[in-house]
C-alpha cells in the first residue's frame, strides 16, 4: 500500500460525514453508515496484508522534515486494530438501523466522525495528534449520548462531558511538559527517553495518567459504570469497542515506545491493574440493570488487558492484545444482546424481567456464551485470553505472579458468580406477564400484557449473533489468527522498523 494513502483513511470519513449532513434521505444516510466503516475494513485487511512484507509504513503530510511534519504511520498493530474497530462499527451501525436509531438527527454524521477520530488514534505518530483525534473521537460521543437513551442521559451526558474534558486537558499539559523536556513529541524520536530521563519519564507518566483516565481504570472507572448505561445499547456497544479500547491502545502504543521495555514506576501501573481487576468484578455484584451488570465487566476487563504490559515480554503483549480483541467482540455482543431484550420487554432492570429462557431461547444462548466468555471457559475465546494471560503473569518476580495469577483468577470466580445471579433474575423464573418500562416518559408509558406472539424479532439478535458467533470462531481458530497478534505483539517491542519507517532510517 503507498504510504502517502495513509491520511485518506481519516479524511475520507470525514468527508463523508459532510455528505450525510447534507444528504438526508434514508437510503443515502442508512448507506453512508455502512459504508465508511466498510472502507476502513477493506483498508485495514490491505494494510495487515502489506505488513507480512513491510513491518512498518509511514507518510508526512506535506513531506515535510522527519520529526516535524504530521506523521501517519502503520504496522500490524494498528491494521489489526482497525480491523476488529470497522468490524464492530458495522455491526453495532446494524443495530442503529434496526432500532431506527439512525434516524435521530445527526445521528448517522456523528457515527461516521467518530470512526474518523478511530482512525486517526491508530494512525498518528506523534503526541499532540493523538491529543487532536482523541477530542475528534469524543466530540460526536458528547452529542450521541445527548440523542440517545433514557432522559437519565442529560445528567450522565454531563458527567461525561466533565471527567472527559478534565482527562484530555491532562493529557495536552502532559504533552507540552514531554515537548518541553524533550524538545518533539514524534514518538519514533522519543524511543527509550523514559528509561534515560526521569524528567521525561515523569512528563509521560501524565499523559499516561489521561488516557488511562479515558480506559475507564479504577479509581477514574465511575464515567463509565454511570455514563455507559445511560445510553441506548447501540450507542454503548460501540463506545464499548472504540472509546476505552482506543484509551488502552494508546497505552500500550506510547508505553512500549518511550519506556522500550519496563517503566520505572512499574509498581504504580501494577497497583492500578490489580484494583480494576477485583473492583470491576465485584461491582458486578451491585447493579440492578444488565446493561450496569456489563458496564462494571468492562471495568475489570481493561484491568486484564493491561496486564501485558505489567509484564511486558513480547508474549504477554500479544496476550494483552488477545484478551482486547476477545473483550471488544465480546462485549459488543452482550450489550446489543441486552438491547434487544429492552427493546422488546421495556426494561433492563432484573426485577422487571423473568423466565426469558423458554420464550428466547436464542438470546438465552447468546447470553451464555458470552458470559462464559467473559469468565473464561470454553468453547469460547475468552478461555484462550485468560490462559495466555495466566501463562504471562507466570513470569517474573514470584510475588508479583501470585499476585496477578489471584487478582485474575479471583475476579473470574466473582464474575461468574454475578453473572449466574444476572442469569437467574432474567432468564430463569417464572415467565414474564406484563410489559413495564423504565421510563414512562421515554418509552410506551403503561403497564401492557405480554402476549404469546411477543418476541425479539431477528433484525435484532443478528447483530449479536455475529459477535458472540466471533468469540465462538476464535476457540478453535485461534491457531489461525494468534501470528497476527504475535506480529502485532513484536511491532511494540522491537521498534526498528517503525522508526526507520518514521524518521527514514
Amino acid at each position: 500500500m503507498n504510504p502517502a494513502l495513509l491520511p485518506l483513511l481519516v479524511v475520507v470519513p470525514l468527508l463523508l460525514t459532510a455528505v450525510t449532513l447534507l444528504w438526508r434521505t434514508v437510503r443515502a444516510q442508512r448507506s453512508m453508515l455502512m459504508l465508511s466503516p466498510a472502507l476502513s475494513l477493506a483498508a485495514g485487511v490491505w494494510l495487515l496484508a502489506t505488513h507480512v512484507r513491510e513491518p512498518a509504513i509511514a507518510h508526512a503530510v506535506g513531506s515535510l522534515l522527519p520529526g516535524i511534519g504530521i506523521v501517519f504511520v502503520s504496522d500490524s498493530l494498528t491494521a489489526l486494530l482497525m480491523i476488529v474497530t470497522a468490524a464492530i462499527t458495522m455491526v453495532a451501525s446494524a443495530f442503529l438501523i434496526a432500532t431506527g436509531e439512525d434516524r435521530y438527527r445527526f445521528v448517522v454524521p456523528l457515527v461516521i466522525m467518530l470512526g474518523a477520530g478511530v482512525n486517526g488514534i491508530l494512525l498518528t505518530g506523534d503526541l499532540f495528534n493523538l491529543f487532536v483525534f482523541v477530542e475528534v473521537m469524543l466530540m460526536p460521543s458528547y452529542a450521541l449520548i445527548a440523542l440517545t437513551g433514557t432522559w437519565r442521559r442529560l445528567g450522565i451526558g454531563r458527567m461525561f462531558i466533565i471527567v472527559n474534558i478534565v482527562a484530555s486537558t491532562i493529557l495536552v499539559i502532559g504533552v507540552g511538559f514531554v515537548y518541553g523536556v524533550t524538545g518533539t513529541v514524534n514518538l519514533a524520536m522519543l524511543r527509550g527517553v523514559g528509561a534515560e530521563n526521569p524528567q521525561a519519564a515523569l512528563a509521560i507518566g501524565v499523559v499516561l495518567l489521561a488516557l488511562l483516565v479515558k480506559g475507564g481504570v479504577v479509581p477514574a472507572h465511575g464515567w463509565l459504570v454511570r455514563g455507559y448505561p445511560g445510553t441506548s445499547a447501540g450507542i454503548m456497544g460501540l463506545f464499548s469497542a472504540l472509546h476505552t479500547k482506543m484509551g488502552l491502545y494508546a497505552v500500550y502504543r506510547i508505553y512500549a515506545t518511550v519506556f522500550d521495555g519496563a517503566a520505572p514506576y512499574g509498581w504504580v501501573l501494577l497497583t492500578i491493574v490489580v484494583l480494576t481487576v477485583l473492583v470491576g468484578a465485584v461491582g458486578t455484584f451491585g447493579e440492578r440493570r444488565m446493561r450496569g451488570a456489563l458496564a462494571f465487566q468492562m471495568v475489570t476487563g481493561v484491568g486484564q488487558i493491561l496486564i501485558g504490559l505489567v509484564v511486558f515480554t513480547q508474549f504477554s503483549v500479544a496476550a494483552g492484545l488477545f484478551y482486547m480483541v476477545h473483550h471488544m467482540i465480546t462485549m459488543a455482543g452482550l450489550i446489543m444482546a441486552a438491547g434487544a431484550i429492552e427493546e422488546t420487554y421495556g426494561s433492563g432492570r432484573f426485577d422487571r424481567l423473568s423466565g426469558l429462557m423458554k420464550r428466547e431461547r436464542i438470546i438465552a444462548t447468546l447470553m451464555a456464551l458470552g458470559f462464559l466468555s467473559l469468565v473464561g471457559l470454553p468453547p469460547t475465546s475468552g478461555l484462550w485470553g485468560k490462559i495466555m494471560l495466566l501463562g504471562s503473569a507466570a513470569t517474573g518476580p514470584t510475588w508479583r505472579m501470585w499476585l496477578l495469577l489471584g487478582s485474575v483468577a479471583l475476579a473470574s470466580v466473582v464474575s461468574l458468580l454475578a453473572l449466574q445471579r444476572f442469569w437467574r433474575e432474567v432468564f430463569w423464573g417464572p415467565p414474564i406477564r406484563e410489559f413495564l418500562p423504565d421510563d414512562p416518559l421515554t418509552h410506551r408509558g403503561r403497564r401492557t400484557r405480554i402476549t404469546d406472539e411477543t418476541r425479539i424479532p431477528g433484525r435484532l439478535i443478528t447483530p449479536s449473533l455475529i459477535m458472540i458467533g466471533g468469540s465462538v470462531m476464535l476457540f478453535p481458530t485461534v491457531g489461525l489468527v494468534w501470528p497476527f497478534f504475535q506480529r502485532a505483539a513484536l511491532a511494540l517491542v522491537s521498534l526498528d522498523p517503525y522508526v526507520e519507517a518514521v524518521l527514514g532510517g
